[in-house]
């Protein structure tokens, strides 16, 4: 995608805020994994909310109740998350961070693309898939050494001191987010000078909240985003497009002036 007039001069208005910057931080969604063949959750046809009712499949309850169902749903998108590669809008994450204006990135996704991408103080409000738990004994194990027999024989994973079964320390719907990611997510959040909000509709709370509290504590805020958000009239900056276009030219505009 050839960047407009426009776009081009709103990359030049927020690199200028970036420069500004001492302390910035990063929310990312899943529009920023969606060039790595990861669907988001609301995009019309991929959409994962247009294809299952989540709530009969990716909820805590039913996870008790019916957890084949769960893992028959997922096993797809563990297929893409696996083989996925960080795509141009992650690895522009990464090189804004080395410019020394970031201090963090809070993301939605539980992909690990922004750490294969090389960025730092990742934390993920919404769990990660590297490891799982039991839902008996509580113990935790690292995820890889469950997942070949998974995804090429179906075999759901089972705790090898109970026999319990094995949820992805991911956050289902009904659960309350991992506390600690969420303190960090909230400090990150009341002391950056500066918010670049990437990939993400700001539909789902509490994250989408917390652009707004560092603006309203004075940070400058900086949405990149195919579609319109609730936060745009708030924006210092909006920049409707694609985030891996985007991101690289703002990196680049960003390392250009030092």
């Amino acid at each position: 995608m050839p960047l407009t007039e426009t776009l081009t001069f709103k990359i030049e208005q927020a690199a200028a805020l970036i420069h500004r910057a001492q302390q910035g931080g990063v929310l990312t969604g899943a529009g920023i994994s969606t060039p790595s063949g990861i669907p988001d959750f609301r995009s019309p046809k991929s959409g994962l909310w247009q294809q299952h009712n989540l709530l009969e499949v990716a909820s805590l309850s039913a996870f008790r109740h019916h957890p084949e169902r769960f893992f028959a749903w997922v096993h797809p998108l563990l297929e893409n998350i696996v083989t996925a590669q960080p795509n141009a809008a992650h690895y522009a994450i990464a090189a804004l961070q080395q410019t020394g204006h970031f201090t963090g990135v809070i993301t939605q996704n539980i992909d690990g693309l922004h750490q294969k991408a090389g960025s730092a103080g990742v934390i993920e409000v919404h769990g990660s898939l590297a490891t799982v738990t039991c839902i008996q004994c509580y113990r935790t194990y690292e995820s890889l050494q469950f997942l070949p027999d998974f995804l090429k024989k179906g075999i759901i994973p089972r705790c090898p001191h109970c026999g319990g079964i094995l949820k992805p320390d991911v956050v289902l719907f009904g659960e309350q987010l991992p506390w600690q990611a969420w303190e960090a997510a909230e400090r990150l959040a009341h002391h950056c000078d500066l918010c670049l909000v990437a990939g993400s509709s700001l539909a789902v709370m509490p994250v989408a909240r917390l652009p707004i509290e560092a603006a309203r504590r004075g940070a400058a805020l900086i949405i990149i985003n195919q579609t319109p958000t609730y936060l745009d009239k708030r924006a210092d900056v909006v920049l409707h497009g694609d985030v891996a276009v985007i991101l690289p030219a703002l990196a680049q505009k960003v390392q250009e002036h030092g």
